[in-house]
């Protein structure tokens, strides 16, 4: 079976015109792998005041160094370019996030709770993309190293790493909130809460986008657990911060870890 990809629906013909700017911008360089559309306009889910969310891929063996040069030079054009400044401009929440990246991720070891991070997020935003232009070598190389998930090794080690320091941050809730530091642990609340949405998918094989938006096309959608995603709002709606609802929205979430992530 040939790969498919997906193809970016623009909600207006200025992301558009903004979008092939960015692309001739970075066209004919050597350097250049793939130009990507990303985020809701690559899963046709953008409004018109969406942002424009793109990736250029840097082909194998470019530095960061290169990417970093390269970011800069997009910056300082973005900032002076006609188009470019009008497309922002029209709309109060429009701008456009443009990355040079060289498609290089490093799973990183947590300390003190220490997440979330982005590893499975910067993964997964990359396989989603949506080419723009000639598909390259190094985009084709990316998904086959990453797709379906990476090593089962790795995964299960990462599942562990994360499944801790959720436990370790749900442990604060009632540390803090014993001495009536409610706002602090309602923090370790909310940073347990994207900690178990990571271990989640780690346990499921599936790599996400976020963990603070697009919660139920994810989880419901995604992952196909509508009944999980029922239950998610309410461990973060709290009608008041006081110290024994956030001993209880713990209790729950912590309840959830045990039943959902796990192998």
């Amino acid at each position: 079976m040939r790969p498919t990809w997906p193809s970016p629906v623009f909600p207006t013909p200025q992301h558009q015109r903004a979008a092939e700017k960015a692309a001739r911008f970075f066209s004919g360089r050597e350097s250049i792998d793939t130009v990507l559309v990303t985020n809701s306009i690559a899963r046709g889910a953008a409004v018109p005041d969406s942002d424009l969310d793109m990736n250029v891929l840097l082909r194998t063996g470019a530095t960061q160094g290169q990417a970093d040069a390269m970011q800069l030079e997009w910056n300082a054009f973005l900032a002076e370019d006609p188009l470019l400044r009008a497309f922002e401009a029209g709309g109060p929440f429009r701008q456009v996030h443009l990355d040079v990246t060289i498609g290089q991720f490093i799973p990183s070891e947590w300390d003190d709770g220490g997440g979330p991070d982005a590893f499975e997020i910067g993964i997964g935003n990359l396989l989603r993309a949506a080419p723009l232009g000639q598909r390259g070598g190094h985009f084709l190389q990316f998904r086959q190293l990453w797709l379906p998930y990476y090593m089962e090794e790795m995964r299960i080690r990462r599942l562990q790493m994360v499944r801790g320091a959720c436990r370790y941050d749900l442990s604060f809730v009632p540390f803090y909130s014993a001495r009536d530091l409610v706002f602090q642990a309602f923090d370790r609340l909310y940073r347990a809460f994207q900690e178990f949405l990571q271990g989640l998918f780690i346990a499921r094989r599936v790599y996400p986008i976020a963990y603070n938006k697009w919660i139920r096309e994810q989880v419901s959608g995604w992952l196909g657990l509508p009944e999980l995603y029922d239950r998610l709002p309410g461990i973060l709606a709290l009608p008041a911060l006081e110290p024994a609802l956030l001993d209880e929205h713990a209790r729950r979430l912590e309840a959830l870890l045990e039943e959902w992530v796990v192998d």
